[in-house]
């Protein structure tokens, strides 16, 4: 494992806008980019003062230290901003990590917008402040830079106060939520009768990542898997069920057997209008509750759902909820009658929809489309002329019911980003529908882009087949036991295939977890299973690697917290101050719904820490800095050990 440059992994700049303590901030060493994202109706945030926050959030400088240094170091300077100009209002006074290591660990640019709007000098305010900073206890040094920058530079003395408390806690480096919210993760949603397909691992990996994160960090998480079972499709599968169907092979793949009966009948309904109509009556009879057809209908779903549970059994993958389509059917003829009554929706062409309100401009307006030159309704569909329903209804009753049920602070629906126009209708209809509930619950489309072959071209078997879930996780063991033999032929066969089993299933989530969420990705066997670059394999020998030194060693852990670390050695202080980044990282998962920070993040630890154990010997240290080079092992290996399974994916001891 080889050192390299640190990725410039965080998103965003610091901020601090929610009374919630502990919230919203940046991390040392990263590169800011403000990310924009579409607003959505939400809670509004409650104002306060960060210096209240921290008095009410923290009870020891300490217990603060574990979670967020740089919040200790902004109420420092906006104590100092009041005592040079005590009616200033220090709520925008925010310190941000430096972008450029050479010239601090935190930087804030803040005094010059204050200086402009007094008419003051930015370079003198800051020289005022400076001499008004109380920070001997944290920075070595504070810099004025160009018209009034303060660059900060952290004692290695407060590092080590933040790694031994760190050590000695649960939590690594972060808090969990003062005010926990309550967050309802719709992801996954296969259909009953069609396997689960490779793009059922971007909306399940995504999805468990969230909400792991979401748990980590102290909020109420409610998981539903929204299976799609129910539709015109089953009349189709009734028939085949009924005519044609062989118990022998539903019983081997009862998937693969829905999936011919499907493929049959709906090759007859399309060559014969008969038996489209045979197919129309058995769908009849389902809506209409015949009880033989809903026993068949009740034994698709409990064949499906068997075989969809053996594959999130593989991936670590677990549901609070498995609330499919079919739960809100009782309630979509009120849904539709209720959009009728408040004059939301209108009936047009025998269907009725929802169409535009006319308040935003038509390019920015989603119930409308541009047709040669013309802006044209494109209404959102609640009820189709022949008196269905469709997406549209279900996922409106969907909202409804999750806010009177589990009364979430926010709704994350991870959907492929074709989905987006459908969401953005969703959201804006049910903010009219139900204003007074829109305004107290934050909906967000978490969307993600389509997985490609190597060719660039979408994800496909030699065949042309869509690739089966199961299969492709079939594969990445196989693959990976070649590995792993080649790497340890002498490892008993049983703990071969256990870390195969490991390192496939981690190689093919943290690929998924990596890139962009928004952007394609192209699928590559060699890249993800690689030992070098930013793979799982490289992270779970990073880990490997940290435990190999205390079985060598002989080091207890439990004991490395009795006495403060001596931090000297550039790069043990490069990786302290990595270290301590952890919890800001998972802040910004849950504030971007980006996986692929935390993956970045996990990255640049795995290389610091390859840096620091190359040029600092550990075992053949003495003394204090012995046991300081073992606590930043034992961090490292538990940082790493606990963000992997925050991605879903476990580590093992050895590879």
């Amino acid at each position: 494992m080889t050192a390299r440059p640190t990725h410039r992994w965080f998103p965003f700049a610091v901020r601090l806008s929610r009374a919630d303590g502990l919230k919203r901030a940046g991390g040392l060493g990263g590169h800011f980019d403000r990310v924009h994202r579409q607003a959505v109706p939400r809670r509004p945030a409650a104002p306060g003062p960060l210096h209240s926050t921290l008095s009410a959030s923290v009870a020891s400088l300490r217990a603060f230290l574990e979670a967020m240094l740089h919040l200790t170091l902004q109420a420092k300077l906006q104590a100092a901003v009041r005592a040079v100009l005590p009616d200033a209002d220090t709520a925008a006074i925010l310190v941000r990590p430096c972008p450029d290591a050479r010239h601090g660990d935190y930087q804030s640019n803040a005094l010059i917008p204050l200086a402009k709007q007094r008419k003051l000098n930015p370079r003198q305010l800051a020289e005022q402040v400076k001499a008004a900073l109380d920070v001997a206890d944290l920075c070595d040094a504070v810099d004025i830079a160009g018209p009034g920058f303060l660059n900060f530079r952290i004692r290695p003395a407060a590092l080590a106060a933040v790694l031994q408390t760190a050590a000695r806690g649960e939590h690594l480096f972060f808090a969990q939520a003062a005010q926990p919210r309550t967050v309802v993760i719709d992801f996954s949603s296969p259909n009953v009768a069609k396997p689960m397909h490779v793009g059922h691992i971007r909306s399940t990996g995504i999805g468990d990542a969230l909400q792991r994160v979401f748990r980590l960090l102290g909020h109420r998480v409610i998981t539903d898997n929204h299976i799609g079972d129910w539709g015109t499709q089953f009349g189709k599968l009734l028939l085949g069920w009924k005519q044609i169907l062989d118990r022998d092979a539903l019983a081997r793949d009862a998937i693969a057997e829905l999936e011919r009966l499907y493929r049959v009948i709906n090759a007859e309904c399309d060559a014969n209008p008969a038996r489209l109509e045979e197919a129309k009556q058995e769908l009849v009879k389902l809506q209409a509750g015949d009880a033989e057809n809903i026993a068949v209908w009740q034994e698709m779903i409990r064949v499906s759902q068997a075989q969809f549970d053996a594959i999130y059994g593989r991936l670590g993958v677990k549901f609070d909820h498995a609330l499919g389509e079919s739960f809100y059917n009782p309630q979509l003829g009120s849904v539709v009658d209720d959009l009728l009554a408040r004059g939301i929706a209108r009936e047009s062409e025998g269907a009725v929809g929802v169409f535009s309100a006319g308040s935003v401009p038509p390019k920015s307006d989603p119930f409308l489309v541009n047709r040669d030159g013309e802006w044209v309704p494109d209404p959102a569909l609640v009820r189709k002329s022949d008196g269905g329903f469709n997406y549209m209804t279900t996922d409106l009753a969907t909202v409804d019911y999750r806010l009177r049920t589990w009364v979430p602070d926010e709704i994350v629906y991870v959907v492929d980003d074709r989905q987006a126009p459908h969401f953005r209708k969703l959201f804006l209809t049910f903010a009219r529908w139900q204003p007074e509930a829109a305004a107290k619950v934050k909906l967000v489309h978490v969307g993600f882009g389509k997985i490609l072959g190597e060719d660039g071209k979408p994800f496909k078997t030699r065949s042309g087949d869509t690739v089966k879930l199961g299969d492709l996780l079939d594969e990445a063991e196989e693959r990976a036991l070649k590995v792993v033999t080649e790497k340890n032929p002498d490892l008993p066969e049983a703990e071969r295939k256990e870390i195969a089993r490991v390192v496939g299933l981690g190689a093919v989530k943290y690929a998924d977890l990596l890139p962009n969420r928004q952007s394609d990705y192209q699928f590559s066997w060699d890249k993800m299973l690689a030992l070098q670059g930013n793979t799982a394999p490289y992270l779970l020998y990073a880990y490997t690697r940290v435990r190999s030194i205390f079985r060598k060693g002989g080091a207890d852990s439990a004991t490395l917290t009795t006495q403060l670390p001596a931090l000297n050695a550039p790069d043990e202080i490069a990786l302290a101050k990595q270290l301590m980044s952890f919890g800001l990282v998972l802040e910004a998962v849950a504030e971007e719904y980006r996986p692929n920070f935390l993956c970045n993040y996990l990255y640049d630890l795995a290389g610091l820490f390859a840096r620091f154990y190359e040029s600092c010997p550990v075992l053949k240290a003495e003394g204090a800095e012995r046991a300081t080079r073992l606590l930043l092992c034992d961090l490292t290996g538990r940082v790493l050990k606990q963000g992997l399974e925050a991605l879903g994916i476990e580590t093992t001891e050895q590879m």
